[in-house]
């Protein structure tokens, strides 16, 4: 039997890597779902699990990388695994999985500081999360040790692709919401008046209102 010990940073390496993409892939899904609204009444539970997934990815990850360290075959600098395009091992994959990886940790870590970021601000960057996710995903498929067995690629389908499938039906969704409704048949030849209502307090001057607050559009 093959002592274990001289690979054992490796194997570590490998082991967390492939958690974090596991994880990381739940992680996705659950913040999909709760985006989607497709689970309506579970948004509570959702959100829990999705902390909590979030936190285990970003373990996994800073082990993925400390663990190289250790490594005695490739014997990586702090920077080899911490700055993109500074390794000269398969550069680009390596790089791919840096910018994830860093990505992940950085926005997942943003959850606690939303309340300094301000709540709008903090969606808005949130939502590159998706993509810090697909960069490691890329990486772990062009780089992994295991992403030509059959059952790394089982188990990566089992997660990926229905986060991928949340995705797509999110950005549809999406996109669904921002089109403009063009009016059609008899409203279509209905003259459009504006419908602007004053929100908030108004303050009345004669028989004018004058809205306090800026109205909505």
């Amino acid at each position: 039997m093959t002592d274990p010990t001289p690979h054992l940073f490796w194997i570590t390496s490998r082991a967390a890597g492939f958690a974090a993409l596991v994880l990381a892939s739940l992680a996705v899904s659950a913040g999909l779902l709760m985006s989607t609204k497709l689970l309506k009444g579970r948004t509570s539970e959702l959100r829990a699990g999705h902390d909590t997934l979030a936190l285990a990815t970003i373990v996994a990850i800073v082990v993925h990388g400390v663990a190289l360290l250790g490594d005695q075959y490739l014997h990586p600098s702090i920077a080899d695994i911490a700055l993109p395009f500074v390794s000269s091992y398969k550069t680009f994959w390596t790089s791919l999985g840096i910018v994830g990886g860093w990505g992940l940790v950085l926005l997942g870590l943003s959850y606690y500081a939303r309340r300094w970021m301000g709540a709008v601000r903090w969606r808005k960057l949130h939502r590159f999360t998706a993509l810090a996710w697909l960069a490691g995903l890329v990486h772990a498929l062009g780089e992994g040790t295991d992403a030509g067995q059959v059952w790394f690629l089982a188990m990566i389908a089992l997660v990926a692709v229905p986060a991928l499938v949340l995705l797509v039906t999110r950005l549809v969704h999406s996109g669904s919401e921002a089109a403009p409704r063009v009016p059609t048949g008899p409203a279509a030849l209905e003259p459009q008046t504006s419908k602007i209502r004053p929100s908030g307090p108004t303050l009345t001057t004669g028989v004018v209102p004058i809205a306090a607050s800026r109205p909505q559009h």
